[in-house]
């Protein structure tokens, strides 16, 4: 193949991730047919099978790439803070930009796994818990009071976090308002 082929092909297979991501994110996993991706990109159907053999390959493809990118965002985003709520903000900060990105790939993880293949969703929650895991550090490091469940709060803060793309309106407040106001009520108990 040509370099100028590969290119091309490269960009349809990004920008297939990003419509699969959308409507993943809007109308979920089982709702959302290859022909509708397809569509929202201007091919026809069968030619996603050059780039994804199958649902669930485009599907476990969108959201690794979500989960790469809302990772190295909270990673950047806590990179040389030290003190431990101004970390649990940066973090807070990060994860709602890249949920509410223009063209945000990360948006997948707040779709409904639960009607997926069960070794497909395995393999997906595997990567969200991955993620996750920055979210169990960060929260462990505050000084919160003795008996706090940090399971049950973390579940609580991204909830509140991840449910935000679904009442979100541009130009009400920016994001980082948001997430620091959450961190903020979480920050006075």
């Amino acid at each position: 193949m040509a370099r100028g082929a590969t290119i091309h092909a490269d960009n349809r297979r990004d920008e297939l991730l990003r419509a699969a991501a959308r409507l993943f994110a809007r109308g979920g996993f089982e709702a959302t047919s290859m022909r509708d991706i397809a569509g929202e990109v201007g091919m026809i159907a069968g030619s996603m099978y050059y780039h994804f053999p199958s649902k669930e390959d485009l599907i476990a493809a969108v959201y690794a790439r979500g989960v790469t990118q809302i990772t190295e965002a909270v990673r950047t985003a806590i990179d040389g803070v030290r003190a431990p709520w101004e970390r649990l903000e940066a973090a807070c900060v990060a994860h709602l930009r890249a949920l509410l990105a223009e063209d945000t790939l990360a948006r997948v993880l707040t779709a409904d796994l639960s009607r997926l293949p069960p070794g497909l969703r395995r393999r997906l929650v595997a990567r969200r818990d991955a993620y996750e895991a920055l979210f169990v550090e960060l929260l462990d490091a505050l000084p919160l009071p003795a008996g706090t469940d940090r399971r049950l709060l973390r579940l609580h803060v991204l909830g509140a976090l991840n449910w935000t793309p679904t009442w979100y309106r541009a130009g009400g407040q920016p994001p980082a308002a948001i997430a620091r106001a959450l961190v903020a009520s979480l920050r006075r108990g």
